[in-house]
């Protein structure tokens, strides 16, 4: 592999040769949304995460070796508990699903046949959508939702828990697009704190008992999490590790074979 053969893995800049000559074993499909992330940061957040942490993820798995192929962000999702937003731009998960199941179909009929889906959004449920079309594609359906994924290194880099344009999602987006995020006259997160209304019912406190949340209720100005304390250093700190771990993995998918048991070992 050629010095800059690696980097030629985004797909909306490929030709159809670069695509014919790739030899692609995996397909990476980030996915974000487009909503409200409190005062300071853009409608775009969670699909500029999508972009630049799948990017990093791609070209740390196709320079060891993978033949990772990343496809365009798709920038829309689940908004309907923040349909009191304006311009929350929502699709319903059954449109979703319908959606990710012709894209699965182009990227069959590409030859691909392991695909994984990056998530950035959390109203995103993808879950039925892998159960939905497991035996109907020969296709291997992964899911990645890295904002789980990197808990146990948010929890050590932060101050405050992230739900939604905290401290996380900023540092991140303070480290990827910085000339987005907006100041106050005093030059700090023109943000509010992120409060987040508590239910009533301690079930619900608890997390044992769950419902889809209307966030016009649950926030003040969309944001759940208190952003003040982030910084462009933690959030590259955060976006390395994401890199490493789902490069990494990316990679070892790449030169997986399939076979009768895949993806589970052999007997």
């Amino acid at each position: 592999m050629t010095a800059d053969s690696y980097e030629r893995y985004r797909l909306e800049e490929m030709t159809l040769a670069d695509v014919r000559d790739g030899g692609w074993q995996v397909a990476l499909l980030p996915t974000g949304a487009t909503e409200p992330h409190n005062l300071h940061l853009p409608y775009g957040t969670d699909s500029l995460e999508a972009w630049h942490l799948a990017d990093a993820c791609c070209r740390r798995a196709n320079q060891r070796g993978g033949r990772v192929v990343q496809l365009p962000v798709m920038p829309y999702g689940t908004e309907s508990n923040l349909r009191q937003f304006p311009l929350a731009m929502n699709l319903q998960p059954s449109t979703l699903t319908l959606v990710l199941r012709d894209l699965v179909e182009s990227v069959e009929a590409a030859g691909i046949r392991k695909m994984v889906l990056f998530n950035s959004h959390g109203g995103n449920d993808f879950k039925p959508v892998l159960r939905e079309l497991y035996g109907r594609t020969s296709v291997h359906l992964f899911l990645c939702n890295w904002y789980q994924m990197i808990r146990d290194l948010a929890a050590e880099v932060c101050d405050h828990p992230d739900d939604h344009a905290g401290e996380m999602e900023t540092s991140l987006i303070l480290a990827f697009r910085p000339d987005l995020v907006r100041r106050d006259a005093d030059g700090g997160l023109a943000a509010d704190a992120g409060a987040k209304r508590p239910f009533r019912f301690e079930a619900l406190n608890q997390g044992w008992v769950g419902i889809s949340r209307p966030w016009h209720l649950l926030t003040t100005n969309s944001g759940a999490g208190d952003p003040h304390a982030a910084t462009a250093e933690k959030g590259q700190r955060l976006a390395e590790e994401i890199a490493r771990r789902v490069g990494d993995f990316l990679a070892e998918l790449s030169r997986a074979e399939i076979d009768d048991w895949f993806p589970f070992q052999p007997d």
